[in-house]
């Protein structure tokens, strides 16, 4: 089967979210949506999920399911706005619960703050399927990036969100709490086991040196021959190595204090404090 695929492109965070849409209905999924968001201001604006929702309204989609492919650190997730607007199910992986105990200790959330997944309407484990609508989502779960990260293969289409990027810019990084680099190329190496013809569609798209326009879609095939950081069959230690170093060099992304605090708790702020307002927290010389 081959799903319809619309891409999203959001150039302040460099994210791609895509409507998936059965071939032959109008079932469909949204995945790794983008709520806007000025930490200067401290303000949250809807305009790219107003672009996904008048897209779904125009094309009479219903929309089955709200997926993320993992607790984003460089956005905001717009799925309970999107939820509120067209509706679906909010699913992500089980492993959630492990982000949820790492931040909720960084963030030192209370025991309000539910460490159990409760905030998704569905938690996904390896091997799992779901449909939308006559198209079956199957799962994998592919961490290294961050221990929650998945896959959703849809008919012939693999969304992979931050594992892999385009194959002239590589790999995602590893160096946030409960990542790991090797746990990264034994994901990737699941993903590369699926057909040569799959096509792959990336969370993020940065335009590596010499490419003057942005891209999101490859296969497993020109993945597997010419990905810069794991093609032409590049072993473990050699991956580990090259991760780890370029890791070390990377600035925190501008964005991972709002996104994380709101990502797992499915794009919800934390609860308004007795004056009304929500905060978020920065926790100095923590990260």
């Amino acid at each position: 089967m081959t799903p319809n695929v619309t891409a999203f492109f959001d150039p302040a965070t460099f994210t791609v979210s895509y409507v998936v849409r059965e071939p032959d209905g109008s079932n469909c999924a949204i995945i790794d949506s983008v709520l806007d968001y000025d930490p200067a201001a401290g303000r949250t604006d809807t305009s790219s999920a107003d672009a996904i929702i008048a897209f779904v309204k125009a094309e009479n989609l219903t929309v089955t399911w709200i997926l993320e492919s993992h607790v984003h650190a460089d956005h905001l997730s717009a799925a309970p706005y999107l939820q509120q607007q067209v509706g679906g199910k909010i699913g992500i992986g089980d492993q959630i619960t492990v982000v949820q105990d790492t931040f909720g200790k960084v963030f030192n959330e209370g025991t309000a703050f539910q460490r159990d997944g409760s905030q998704f309407d569905a938690l996904f484990k390896d091997g799992d399927s779901v449909n939308i609508g006559q198209m079956r989502v199957d799962v994998m779960h592919t961490p290294g990036h961050t221990p929650a990260c998945l896959t959703y293969v849809i008919g012939d289409a693999a969304f992979v969100g931050d594992t892999l990027f385009m194959p002239d810019f590589g790999t995602a990084r590893c160096d946030f709490p409960g990542g790991s680099a090797e746990n990264l190329f034994n994901s990737i190496q699941k993903i590369l086991a699926l057909p040569d013809e799959t096509r792959v569609f990336v969370g993020h798209d940065y335009k590596a040196p010499g490419r003057d326009e942005f891209a999101w879609e490859t296969t497993i095939g020109e993945q597997k021959a010419l990905n810069i950081h794991i093609g032409a069959g590049k072993p473990l230690e050699e991956f580990v190595s090259m991760r780890q170093e370029r890791d070390a060099t990377l600035g925190m992304p501008r964005l991972i204090l709002p996104s994380i605090q709101t990502n797992m708790r499915a794009g919800q702020f934390p609860e308004p404090e007795n004056n009304g307002v929500r905060y978020l927290k920065v926790p100095v010389n923590t990260l």
